[in-house]
């Protein structure tokens, strides 16, 4: 029987260690911190989560639940992090995953020995004691959203400012931004959660972008707006998908310019989604002031594209994150600007036995969909599915490269992402295809 390490025990991990026990396959999990959630984990004691003190999902939470693990039917609609770090806890104590995890743990390397197995050395954070394993395969889910993103190159003039300069991944409360006057980049999910708080207690604040985006509501007509993706546009086209967003955006909220904001240059689903009920609302009472991007930093000033200055106090950069594997050499898989080579978002097609999970970025959520993939990679192990050829490999991941730059704009945001219907319909005859090539194989 093959034995697995899985690396991380945030949302992705914990459904891979679900799965893997499900499926009578022996496993162990490395946790950085001292309990599970990775970056739902408010104050994380693994000192990587982004979260901040007011976080709630931007997914219902019947989109976002474990098919194994429905959550309780007294949820809020868009719970918040307390909610959902309870949610892991109760699914990790119900299937019995707490004792297979090894908490305070660090993966320091992986890498495949000459048998074709892979070498993992990890250390424990608190004592320094190290230990090695080896494995058959490693399941990575150590998450996208902990290493920040900054301007590259950086804006000129960053030396020379004066004023606090920090990342969206070290926010936690508005607080220290009284009286102040705040600048945030960025015009994602989170930028508009920060200038919304920051604009209650600021000065002034200031949100500053690149390029527009579409501002999409939690509720359309009274209902989270995700459930359209079981409705009868989720099975219309893409084009029609968007347009009819587009024109349901249009009914409800208006022209984003009539709030001050720079009017998309992209379709609505050409890129990845900003959710926010409150922005639109400060931007209508005056309390967030529009610009667009900053051209250069002085002493205590920012200029913007348009010339017009600010006097700012703190810059809070809103910028994304870079997809990272510490514990991996590059020579293995190379994270580079955010786009890596695997087959279905999930193979390693050049390293056998690495796979990843939740490395993705979906409309919709990432829960559910590294369950399904973790079955995927189960059915691989267990040899019930078989894997084509590396050329056939190679062809799907251009495939799905020259997809991604037909649909959304070009950014290091959009190179893992994924319509969530559509991708756990592409899982499925994945599974099925390979269970045929296993058969043709002679693959019991």
């Amino acid at each position: 029987m093959r034995r697995v390490c899985v690396i991380g025990a945030g949302s992705s991990g914990i459904a891979a260690c679900q799965v893997l026990a499900a499926r009578g396959i022996p496993y162990d999990c490395f946790e950085l911190g001292s309990q599970v959630g990775g970056n739902w984990r408010y104050l994380n004691d693994n000192g990587l989560s982004s979260a901040y003190r007011s976080l709630h999902i931007n997914t219902s939470r019947q989109v976002m639940e474990y098919a194994s693990y429905p959550m309780p039917q007294d949820t809020p609609d868009y719970p918040g992090h307390a909610h959902i770090a309870r949610y892991f806890d109760a699914f990790v104590d119900h299937f019995g995953l707490r004792e297979s995890i090894s908490f305070r743990t660090e993966v320091v390397d992986a890498a495949p020995d000459a048998a074709g197995r892979w070498t993992v050395r990890r250390r424990h954070r608190d004592t320094g004691q190290e230990g090695v394993g080896t494995y058959d395969a490693v399941l990575v889910a150590n998450g996208h959203h902990w290493k920040a993103r900054w301007p590259r190159p950086s804006l000129p003039g960053t030396d020379d400012f004066t004023g606090v300069q920090t990342h969206a991944h070290d926010y936690r409360t508005p607080e220290p931004f009284t009286d102040q006057r705040v600048l945030v980049l960025g015009i994602g999910n989170s930028a508009c959660d920060i200038a919304v708080e920051t604009s209650r207690v600021s000065r002034r604040t200031v949100l500053a972008m690149r390029r527009g985006a579409h501002i999409v509501p939690k509720y359309l007509f009274g209902t989270p707006t995700d459930r359209l993706t079981h409705s009868w546009l989720a099975r219309a086209p893409e084009a029609v998908q968007g347009l009819g967003l587009q024109l349901l955006l249009r009914l409800s909220r208006g022209r984003l310019t009539d709030y001050g904001l720079p009017a998309p240059r992209h379709r609505v689903l050409a890129a990845h989604p900003t959710i926010s009920d409150d922005l639109l609302t400060r931007l209508g009472h005056g309390d967030i002031v529009v610009r667009p991007a900053p051209r250069r930093l002085e002493s205590h000033r920012v200029v913007f594209e348009d010339g017009s200055v600010e006097d700012i106090d703190a810059i809070v950069y809103a910028t994304g994150y870079d997809i990272s594997f510490p514990f991996l050499g590059n020579e293995l898989i190379d994270p580079g600007d955010n786009d890596l080579t695997l087959y279905h978002r999930v193979v390693a097609p050049h390293q056998d036995g690495l796979y990843f999970i939740g490395l993705i970025q979906p409309l919709g959520a990432i829960m559910p969909l590294a369950e399904a993939q973790a079955h995927w990679v189960a059915d691989l192990l267990l040899d019930r599915c078989a894997l084509p050829t590396l050329e056939e490999m190679l062809s799907e991941i251009a495939a799905y490269r020259a997809r991604l730059g037909r649909r959304y704009v070009a950014s290091p945001r959009h190179t893992i992402q994924v319509d969530a219907r559509a991708y756990v319909r592409e899982l499925a005859r994945e599974r099925k295809q390979g269970a045929a090539r296993a058969r043709r194989r002679g693959i019991r």
